[in-house]
């Protein structure tokens, strides 16, 4: 395949000490109850980001059917995941926050708020009036809900799973090549400077900021990108102190969200571009991974600051694992998406507490 196509966001890599009771509240307040695949394995290839080390792992791809990408849910079962060295306000360099989307913000804002989670101040409006709230997981992450009406599959509940991230960056010029050009946010929603009243409620947001929201002006395209759907990436530079990278002194898979993914064909074409562009793969499976009952072929770039970008172009994926029944995605035509009976077959995978 000579082109690459970015089919949308597949997960946001989320790194936690307990990886049951995590996916768990998951589960039960985000909706993340699709296993598409869990396993325990020894991490071999992620070397450059784990100081050349093997490290075991256990880790979960959960989604919600609702639409969105997943979670991650991410483990050391080798070593003890570390916690961040410091506050962490917006505008440190990586990845500050999880955007989830909400078809009716006030009502899941609500629910949230009788379930007991920690939810940061009120709902407000960003620059460009779209309604948004904080919570905070019992993890110390901060997710940001934002106000998005788009439902894959319609289940009756108030939310759908990843609409894209907070990220920290030094400078958006550099940045753009990997945000604007390679992942395709080609439109600026707003570019604004100040101290934000919506942003108040977060660590650092009472500080003046450049924010720039990016969103994707042509439709996403590929097998699952009906589920993923549209998606965000809003970026954040601080503008009144030095700021360093969230996991200064620490390795991929530690605590906090440790990459952002995306789903994507033509993973060969996808390389020459990053190459060309400045940007080449740290991480590259070569061929295809074996995650036990999915496969693929999965790469790693680095935004200017640091922050891991994973892309994965699946080639397997489970339906019926005790029968061998298994979705073959990798001879299918570039950018077709797959039929609608077929993405609800991940039902089969929900996992109920």
């Amino acid at each position: 395949m000579n082109q690459k196509i970015i089919c949308g966001i597949q997960q946001m890599g989320v790194g936690v000490s307990n990886f049951s009771e995590a996916w768990k509240w998951y589960r039960q307040n985000f909706g993340m109850d699709i296993r598409v695949f869990e396993e325990e394995a020894v991490a071999e290839l992620m070397l450059p980001h784990t100081e050349g080390e093997t490290r075991r792992r256990r880790a979960a791809l959960a989604m919600n059917m609702q639409g969105g990408g997943g979670f991650e849910v991410w483990q050391h079962t080798g070593k003890t995941p570390e916690p961040h060295k410091f506050e962490i306000q917006i505008g440190c360099l990586g990845i500050f926050s999880t955007k989830i989307k909400s078809n009716n913000i006030s009502a899941f804002y609500n629910q949230l708020k009788a379930n007991g989670v920690d939810v940061l101040g009120n709902i407000e409006k960003d620059p460009s009036g779209n309604e948004h709230f904080f919570v905070k997981d019992p993890y110390n992450n901060i997710f940001q809900v934002v106000s998005e009406r788009s439902v894959y599959k319609n289940e009756g509940a108030f939310n759908g799973g990843v609409f894209g991230g907070i990220i920290g960056i030094s400078d958006f010029e550099k940045a753009r090549v990997v945000y604007c050009d390679i992942l395709g946010y080609d439109e600026i929603v707003y570019d604004k400077e100040g101290i934000f009243d919506d942003l108040s409620a977060v660590p650092g947001g009472d500080q003046p900021i450049r924010r720039i929201l990016l969103r994707h002006s042509k439709e996403r395209k590929g097998p699952f990108s009906k589920l993923f759907g549209p998606s965000q990436i809003e970026l954040i530079i601080a503008k009144s102190r030095k700021t360093k990278s969230i996991f200064t002194g620490r390795i991929w898979g530690d605590l906090g969200f440790i990459h952002l993914c995306f789903d994507i064909q033509g993973m060969n074409a996808l390389r020459n571009e990053c190459e060309s562009k400045g940007f080449p793969f740290t991480v590259d499976s070569a061929n295809s991974f074996d995650m036990g009952v999915a496969a693929g072929h999965f790469s790693y770039i680095e935004d200017p600051d640091g922050t891991l970008i994973e892309f994965v172009e699946t080639h397997k994926l489970p339906i019926i694992k005790r029968l061998g029944w298994y979705m073959n995605l990798k001879n299918r035509e570039p950018g077709k998406p797959l039929p609608d009976w077929m993405i609800n077959t991940l039902v089969w995978g929900r996992v109920k507490d």
